[in-house]
C-alpha cells in the first residue's frame, strides 16, 4: 500500500519498485533535472560561453606565443573585454587580463599584446 503513495517527481505517476525510487524512468529523471538546472545555470552558461569564445579568439590570433593586435581586430572577431578569468600584475605594474592561459595587455594607441602562459 505504501508504494501507491509514492509518485514520480516529474510526471506524478505512481512508482513501482525500490523504496528509494524517485522517477518512473530515465526520461522523467532527465527532464526533471534539466528543468531544475535550466534557470539557475543560464547566467553561468552565458559567461562560460563568452570565456570560451574569448579564449578561441586569443588562441587564433596568437599561434606563436606573443603577438600585438589592434583593439578593432579583437572587437571584429567578437572579443568581449568584460569577461576574463583572472588578472596578473607585473613588478612594473603592467596589468594583464587572462582568459585561462592567454592574456592581453593594453598598450598605447589601442594596441594589445597577446601572450600565452605555459
Amino acid at each position: 500500500m505504501e508504494n501507491n503513495k509514492r509518485k514520480c517527481l516529474e510526471c506524478q505517476e505512481p512508482l513501482i519498485g525500490r523504496a528509494d525510487k524517485k522517477f518512473c524512468d530515465d526520461h522523467c529523471r532527465n527532464a526533471y533535472n534539466n528543468k531544475l538546472k535550466a534557470s539557475n545555470n543560464n547566467l553561468i552558461r552565458n559567461v562560460n560561453n563568452s570565456l570560451r569564445k574569448n579564449h578561441r579568439i586569443l588562441e587564433s590570433l596568437n599561434p606563436d606565443g606573443v603577438k600585438k593586435v589592434k583593439k578593432d581586430t579583437l572587437l571584429t572577431k567578437g572579443f568581449n573585454f568584460k569577461y576574463h578569468t583572472h588578472t596578473y600584475k607585473t613588478k612594473e605594474n603592467a596589468l594583464y587580463h587572462f582568459c585561462y592561459d592567454y592574456g592581453i595587455l593594453a598598450l598605447d594607441n589601442d594596441w594589445f599584446l597577446i601572450v600565452k602562459r605555459d
